[in-house]
């Protein structure tokens, strides 16, 4: 069957449309440097160091994961914003599955143009001098990281990402309180959320540690809550390096409140800066304007 020209052409402008929606997100907030210059912040005022997140892929997935949401909601209001939206959101997961890769099997040189040096995390299997070289003195090239594993940790991001998302859109809307919920669950890893441990003045095993973490009981297409033993999972190191405070650690949790207004503080800081900024300057203007300030001022 002969395809009319009108459709041909249709379909024509839209793919490139879409692929010039594409272009202009990876250009203005994933080309270059400008991932950078965009969500990270010095070590003293990152929210990782406020917050007290352990540098780990997972922080990095946080914290990155709150600033995209804020640019989404700047973009939602633009002409045709749902598309760039999506083309951002897209960007954002090719980064994420690059990045997971280059931690599980780290080629010799980062790969371009996603893949920046992250003040975030540490790559534990970060190339080193001690690697073994071929006959030619040169390092040797590692195997592909296994999709399967690849595949799992990007639908548990989804998931994380479509919670945040969804969680902080209903606080744009509802209120304060209800956006320190979001931030409390979160980012801050529902620290808490079984209680308080303080340390016991009659135990006289000091060597004794409990750990203890914040279980997702909504489940998805990772994890079946039906088929978990809680107590057990709420026990469990799951590598991300966001628990409850030890005992000893307990007084920390005191600085809470304050860190949930300063985090709400900040985010509602940024969509009024973001909403000044002209459609225009949003698209096409100088970069620097959509740097993100600091949490702390």
């Amino acid at each position: 069957m002969e395809v009319p020209s009108n459709l041909q052409r249709g379909v024509r402008s839209q793919y490139m449309k879409t692929l010039s929606r594409l272009r202009l997100t990876r250009t203005r907030f994933f080309g270059s440097n400008k991932v950078r210059l965009s969500v990270s912040a010095p070590p003293s005022h990152s929210p990782c160091t406020g917050c007290r997140l352990p540098p780990t892929f997972q922080s990095w997935f946080t914290v990155t994961n709150l600033h995209i949401w804020m640019l989404t909601v700047r973009l939602r209001a633009l002409p045709d914003g749902k598309y760039y939206t999506q083309a951002l959101i897209d960007h954002f997961f090719i980064d994420i599955e690059d990045r997971i890769r280059t931690v599980l099997q780290p080629p010799s040189t980062p790969t371009k143009p996603y893949t920046f040096s992250s003040p975030f995390y540490v790559n534990p299997n970060a190339p080193s001098p001690d690697d073994p070289k071929d006959s030619k003195g040169r390092t040797k090239p590692r195997s592909r990281a296994p999709d399967r594993l690849v595949t799992r940790q990007m639908k548990i991001f989804k998931e994380q990402w479509a919670g945040m998302g969804l969680a902080f859109d209903l606080g744009l809307v509802k209120g304060d309180m209800e956006m320190a919920a979001a931030v409390w669950r979160n980012l801050l890893g529902a620290r808490g959320a079984q209680g308080i441990a303080f340390p016991d003045s009659d135990s006289t095993d000091k060597t004794n540690k409990s750990f203890r973490r914040s279980v997702n009981l909504v489940g998805g297409e990772v994890v079946n809550v039906a088929k978990i033993d809680l107590a057990k999972e709420e026990t469990r190191d799951d590598g991300s390096g966001v628990h409850d405070f030890a005992p000893e650690e307990a007084d920390l949790y005191v600085e809470y409140p304050q860190l949930m207004l300063d985090v709400v503080r900040y985010v509602r800081r940024e969509l009024s800066r973001l909403d000044e900024i002209s459609d225009e300057q949003i698209m096409n203007g100088p970069v620097d304007h959509l740097k993100f300030g600091r949490v702390w001022q």
